[in-house]
Order: C-alpha cells, then structure tokens, then sequence
C-alpha cells in the first residue's frame, strides 16, 4: 500500500513538471509571438528604414535657385546649367584607367583624380574641377561611359547685367548659397529644398537590380520680385558712371525711392563689382553696400530737418521773420562761419533756406533748443537702423544730449558734427515731404511660386509714426522749391517739371579726429514733383577731383537728370505753377519751341530763332516735329521736323 502511495505521489510530481514545463513553453511561444508581431508591425518600417539606408546611395538634385527680378519682370540675377561630376566608388571597375579618363576630360591632376576615385565613401563630388562643369565637357564625360561616373544636373548664378545693382544683389556661392545683398537675406525663400535620386547596391557596392530606384524631386526656390525699377535703376548707373569717369572721386552713392510707402526705386555705388567674379574683389568693396553702410556728417542737406522742427513747433515764419547774416555766428565764444564769405546780409528765412545759410539755420536752432531739436532728430528716424531689408545697415551717431553745449546744437542745426547713413537722410526727407509719414525703406516686393506664378507674399508698406502735419511737409516742398529755382540748388532744375531739393556740402573727418582739406562729401537730395512728390533722389559724391566741391556744383546736376529722365520713364505728366528758374550767368533762359506743323519750308525763313533744323522725308510742308511745340530747350538746340506734301 505505502509503494502504491509512493507510486501515485510521483506520478503527480511528474504531471505538475509538465504542466509547468508546458506552461513555460506555451508562455515562450506567446512572447515569441508578440515579439515576432512587434517586430514586423511595429519596428518593420523602422528596419527597413535601417536597411534601405545600408543599402542606398543618394544622388542629391539641387533645387533651382528662385530668379531675382524687378517690379516689372525684368530678369536680375538667374540660374544656368552647370552639371556637376559625381563618382560612386564602388561601382568603378577599373580605378586607373577611370582616373585617366577624367583627368583629361577635366583638366585635373591625375594623382588627385585616382585618389578622389578610390575614397572608401557612398558618392565623391570631384571638387573644385568637376563642380558646375559646361554642357560641352558633361556630355563629353557621359559619351566615355564609365561606371561609377554619374552627372548630376546643377546650376550657377548667373547675373545678366554685370555690375548693375551688384551691391544690392549680392551673390551666392559655388553651392548656391547666398552669401551676400539680397542672395544672403532672403536665403530661405530662395534656396528651395534638395530632391535626390536613391539607388541600391549590396556590400561591395554593386548595384542591386531588382530593387527599385527612389526619386525625390526638389523643391525650387520661390521667385524675388523687387522694387527696383530697371528704368530708373539703369538711368543712376550711367549717371554714376558719368561722374566717375569725369571727376575720378573716391566713391558715389545714388538712392531713388517712392516717397509714398517706402519702395526702393534703384540703389547703386561707385565702386562695385561683377558679382560672376566677386572672388577677384577685395571683401572691402563687396561687403560695403554704401548707401546703407556708410556714415558720414551730412552737411546742409540735414538743414531740411532743422527747418522742420522749426516749422512744426512754430518757431518761425519764413516770409515775416528776418536774418541778417554777417558771414559768421558767435556760438559760445567761437565763430560759425557760413560757406560765402562776408555773408548773404539781410534776408528773410526763406531765403535763408534757398542760400543754404549757416548761422541763419544756427539761430533756428537756438530758437528750438536742444530738447526739441533732438527730439525732432529722433522722431526723423536718425541714431537707429532704418529696417531695410538688406545686410550690413549701420546706425549712425548723435551727441548724448547730455553732451550737446551750445557750439554743438549751432553746428547739428546745419549738419555738422552729426554721422548718418545715406538711406536715413534718404527716408527723413521723404517723411519731411510726403505729408510727414515716416516709412520703413524695403528692396523686397514679393515672392513668386515659380510652377504657378502666384505671389504668394508681399510686402506692405510699414508706417513708423507720423513726424509733421501736412501743412508743415506744405511749407517745406515749397522752401525746398525755392532752393531749386532760385537757390543753391538750381542745377538740378528741370523744365517742366517741379522739382525741389537741397544742397549738402560736408566735411571728412581724417585719421587724426580733424577735418581734412579739400576734400569733402558732396551731395543732394531731390523730389518731384513738388506739389505731389512721386520721387526722391539722393546722390552723394565722396572727394571729386577737379572740380569746386560744392553739392550745388556736383551733385545736384545729376540728380537734376536723374529725375527728369525717371518722370519721363514713369510717365509722370509735366506740371504747371512751379517757379520760374532765376538764369545767373552764364546760364542763359530756356527758348519754347514754336508750333512748325502745316509751316511751309519757305516760310521758315520769316521765323526768328535760334535753333538747328534737321529736316527728314520730302516735300515742302512740315507734318511733324520733335520736340513738340511749346516745349522749353537751351538756344541754338536742334528741332526735327518731317517733310511732307498737303
């Protein structure tokens, strides 16, 4: 009985070890199980992503860079083909006789090329001599069939007009990254995303047949749409191009803008650079876009902020109040002097502002005080960055005014002892004129979508603050009317259209902290039409040789032609009212054209005037002429007429 007991004992000690033997296996199929379903539902993605990237080479496509254009469509900086060499080690059969081939057809050292060519990597870009090749060599590599030798489609910068707008622009590197102007700030926008072709091959590098290749297409950079217009930005570089071939200066800046939101209309500066060949120019003149880099003292052009202030705050009347200038003010124990020795004697302000008279604006800010004028400064927009979309915008300098004694606040009344940029002077007038709206400058218009030529972007005008009424900005385009016409600033008048503006002369600080001689900063700054401003044009010229250094000399001839040529461009329409011009010799008045259409040839001789007739066509009786009748020309000028019969 006890062994049958012992027996039965057993037999269930050996059933529950199989039941526990069965339950451990049953529990190892079960994790096993989800293991297995883990794996293949939940990790698979991520495996065959591990694999797929043992497996895979990439060859990356380049998305096109987006085109920078002006506000009219004209082309400014583009892409052209430039395939680049691609090399997959691994897939080259034959190392040495690979590396001959490309070091002829690229012009490279052999050596360097079996090196590039056996580099234990996934993919070789044969840098620099197969970077961004021509069409011509790439087809001539393709035609020796060598494998491992891919070309991948690239391309360049490629800047149809040279130098024009180089600062501006900027350019982009051997990798289409920007690097400078525009090209850097709107590098997002205009880079686009890379695609890339993927391929697959085993270990050793051979390619997989039976594996499908994966491509990824790039996405292409939006299109830069400017402010620019090509016109009036065309029209600056031949004026500055004129200026530097006649007066040989150390630098020329030109700024053209809409004094009615802040659009930039051209920017350019002497001297500048082919962005194609930026490598063989100094950093110094690339990297210095000097209408918003440079500062300086800007002389009487800064009197128009003056003359404001003074205006706004009721400080004078330019018809009622007086001056009389003695040719220099005693300002704290020291003498101002005004530019014309002995003086302009007795005038009223108004004509303290079209002479351009140093002590007369000196009284204007005695008459202000420091707080005010300053304030006035700061509210202009000077001692901080304007906001231009563009690298490298510096702030400019102010006395603390804490600092500022009576000999400073005479000398910041007429532009003296003040440092701003170009584009601050720029913006400033434009508030001082527009009805006293202080706009943000901007170069971007837009963006474009290249596949659907959608503007998927734009920019709008950005208001700072209002700095004058209307009826102050009423009475400062008159003054500076004035100045155009009977002032300082005659040579930049232009017939038929109101234009108003003011000289700037001022002096260069030299390495020792003193003023240095005859050599000065000449400038103007112009806007028309008076009545209804479109344009405001600035030009500063640094040091011109030959020539007397005044703004009124130099600079304001060529903004005088600047805009007369852009009005003309834009077909803005000439305008009646404005002041007659005061002709000091040797300038002698304007003559109107007559009215010549249905005049007989014959009867030309019963007319009295002095202009040169160049006839076209045949016949005796004048059907058209150019210039048209009425309009005003310099004596002894050239009339065309056309010939016909009645």
């Amino acid at each position: 009985r006890r062994g049958s007991e012992m027996k039965r004992i057993a037999n269930i000690i050996v059933q529950r070890r199989i039941v526990i033997v069965f339950v451990f296996v049953f529990l190892f199929f079960i994790v096993l199980l989800v293991r297995l379903g883990y794996v293949q539902f939940v990790l698979s993605p991520f495996l065959v992503g591990q694999a797929e990237e043992l497996w895979s080479r990439d060859i990356i496509f380049e998305p096109e860079r987006g085109k920078i254009t002006d506000r009219n469509g004209e082309v400014l900086a583009e892409n052209v083909s430039a395939p680049t060499v691609m090399i997959v080690p691994r897939q080259i059969e034959n190392p040495e006789d690979t590396a001959k081939q490309l070091s002829e057809a690229l012009s490279m050292d052999y050596e360097r090329a079996l090196g590039e060519i056996t580099k234990n990597e996934r993919i070789v870009r044969l840098h620099p001599e197969g970077r961004k090749i021509s069409e011509e060599k790439a087809r001539a590599i393709q035609e020796l069939g060598l494998s491992g030798v891919y070309i991948a489609e690239d391309s360049i910068r490629h800047y149809p007009k040279g130098d024009y707008l180089s600062h501006v622009l900027g350019f982009s590197g051997i990798d289409n990254q920007g690097l400078t102007g525009l090209e850097l700030f709107y590098e997002e926008q205009l880079s686009g995303t890379p695609g890339s072709l993927s391929f697959y091959s085993d270990a050793k590098g051979r390619r997989m047949p039976h594996k499908a290749d994966k491509y990824k297409e790039p996405m292409d950079g939006y299109d830069l749409k400017l402010t620019i217009d090509h016109r009036i930005q065309t029209i600056m570089e031949r004026e500055l191009d004129i200026a530097e071939s006649k007066y040989n200066p150390d630098g020329a800046i030109a700024i053209a803008l809409n004094p009615k939101d802040g659009s930039v209309l051209g920017m350019a500066s002497r001297p500048n650079f082919d962005p194609a060949n930026y490598q063989d120019i100094p950093a110094e003149v690339y990297n210095r876009n000097l209408p918003v880099w440079s500062t300086y003292e800007p002389g009487s052009t800064f009197k128009i902020i003056t003359l404001a202030a003074a205006l706004e705050e009721g400080k004078v009347d330019l018809l009622e109040d007086e001056f009389h200038d003695h040719g220099s003010i005693e300002v704290g124990g020291t003498h101002l002097h005004c530019w014309k020795s002995g003086g302009h004697g007795h005038q009223n302000f108004l004509e303290v502002v079209q002479n351009s008279c140093n002590p007369g604006f000196v009284e204007l800010g005695q008459r202000l005080g420091k707080e005010q004028l300053f304030s006035y400064i700061k509210k202009f927009g000077f001692g901080v960055k304007t906001g231009i979309d563009l690298q490298g915008e510096a702030n400019g300098i102010l006395f603390n005014l804490e600092n500022v004694g009576p000999i400073e606040l005479g000398t910041t009344a007429f532009g003296q002892g003040v440092s701003v940029t170009p584009i601050q002077q720029v913006m400033a007038v434009s508030a001082a004129v527009n009805g006293g709206y202080l706009y943000e400058p901007y170069v971007a218009e837009g963006f474009i979508d290249p596949a659907t030529g959608e503007l998927v972007a734009k920019k709008e005008p950005n208001l700072k603050e209002r700095v004058i009424s209307p009826e102050t900005s009423k009475e400062i385009r008159n003054a500076l009317e004035h100045v155009v016409a009977l002032g300082t600033g005659r040579s930049a008048y232009v017939e038929g259209y109101r234009v108003g503006g003011k000289t700037g002369t001022a002096q260069k600080v030299g390495p020792d902290g003193g003023y240095m001689e005859n050599n000065h900063i000449v400038s103007f700054i112009g806007f028309a039409p008076a009545n209804d401003p479109e344009i405001v044009v600035y030009v500063a010229i640094d040091n011109p040789n030959g020539v007397v250094q005044f703004g009124g000399v130099v600079a304001a001839p060529i903004v005088g032609t600047i805009i007369d040529d852009s009005l003309r461009a834009l077909d803005v329409p000439k305008q009646d009212g404005g002041i007659d011009k005061d002709n000091q010799w040797p300038e002698e008045p304007l003559v109107e054209i007559p009215d010549l259409i249905g005049v007989e040839t014959d009867e030309l001789q019963s007319y009295y005037f002095n202009f040169q007739i160049d006839t076209v066509g045949d016949g005796n009786v004048i059907l058209d002429q150019a210039p048209a009748p009425g309009e005003k020309v310099e004596q002894g000028s050239k009339i065309r007429v056309v010939l016909g019969e009645k």
